[in-house]
This record gives structure tokens, sequence and C-alpha cells, in this order.
């Protein structure tokens, strides 16, 4: 990816290809899948409020409405995609290049792809195109999401506390940007 060449230039490394898995650009009928998606990041908090079932689908379907009216309105050039396994959408990948940073807007992948190794692939390969574009990465995750683990194993580094939320960056090293 060049400084100026949108993330959607960004490819799946090789393993993961070989596996199965593609990216593909999110489309509108990708909303149910989506909504789905939405839901299974939020299923552990939801768990400790004593709502009805209604009550949950209202909250999460207005919680959803609202992330991807964000998402379309107020980040430019976020390129949304989705992730695929022999052709059945399995996950997420937002991504917004930045001048200095790709910033990775949002990655989720349903439960049953969650803690297989899946997202860090992906991490390590962004990690890769941005260190051959010289770039850092960054995001917000909550606090209380259990990938801000794989963050900082792969290096990331807390820079701000936003409440429920921490931002986060990876810089390359010396080292990753002259083999880049």
């Amino acid at each position: 990816m060049s400084p100026r060449q949108a993330p959607s230039a960004f490819s799946l490394p090789a393993a993961l290809s070989s596996a199965g898995y593609a990216l593909r650009p999110e489309t509108d009928g990708d909303v149910p899948f989506l909504m789905r998606l939405y839901a299974s990041t939020r299923e552990d908090e939801l768990a400790l409020v004593g709502w009805s079932a209604a009550q949950k689908e209202a909250f999460l379907s207005s919680q959803f409405a609202a992330q991807r009216h964000h998402y379309r309105t107020a980040l430019t050039g976020c390129c949304s995609a989705i992730l695929e396994h022999d052709g059945a959408a399995v996950g997420r990948l937002y991504l917004q290049a930045r001048q200095t940073q790709i910033h990775i807007v949002d990655i989720a992948l349903l439960p049953a792809c969650r803690n297989r190794g899946l997202g860090a692939a992906i991490l390590r390969a962004l990690q890769a195109a941005a260190a051959a574009d010289g770039r850092s990465i960054g995001l917000m995750v909550a606090t209380f999401n259990p990938a801000l683990r794989l963050y900082r194993r792969l290096g990331f580094a807390a820079v701000a506390d936003h409440g429920p939320y921490c931002a986060m960056i990876w810089r390359p090293t010396p080292a990753q940007l002259n083999t880049a």
C-alpha cells in the first residue's frame, strides 16, 4: 500500500487465502449478516443486564444502525470488507487510510471463528503492509474486549484512555521498516 492508496488494496496472507478465506467489498445485502455479527460482539455485555429479549433486540438494532450510519458518514475513505470462508461470511474488516497510519475501524469475527489465530493472522498481515509503507496502525478497543490481550501481544500500546475504550497504536520497528 502506498501512502495514498486506500486500505481496500490490503490482501489476506497466502496462508489464509489458500485455506479458503477471502475479503470482498461489503454490500447492502450483507446487512442481516452484519447485524448478527454485531449482536454476537455484544452478547457478554448484554448478559449482565436484566432486559427482555425484545429489549435487547431493540437496543442492538438501534446501536447497529447508529454505528453503521457513523461509519458510512463520518469516516472518510473507510473501506468496508466482508471476510468469507469458502464463500460464507464469517467477519468484517473496516479500514481507513490516514497519511501516516492505517486505522482499524472495526475487525469482528463470528464466535465460531474467534480464538483460532484468524484475527492474529489478519493483524500480522496488516502490520507487514503498514511497515512496507512506513505507517503505524491505530485502533480503539473496549477495555473489556478479550481482543485487547491479542493487540498487546502483537505490540500495540495504549496511547489514550477514553473511558470504556482504549486508543492503541502499533509502530513498526526500524528492522521491520528495513525488511519491508
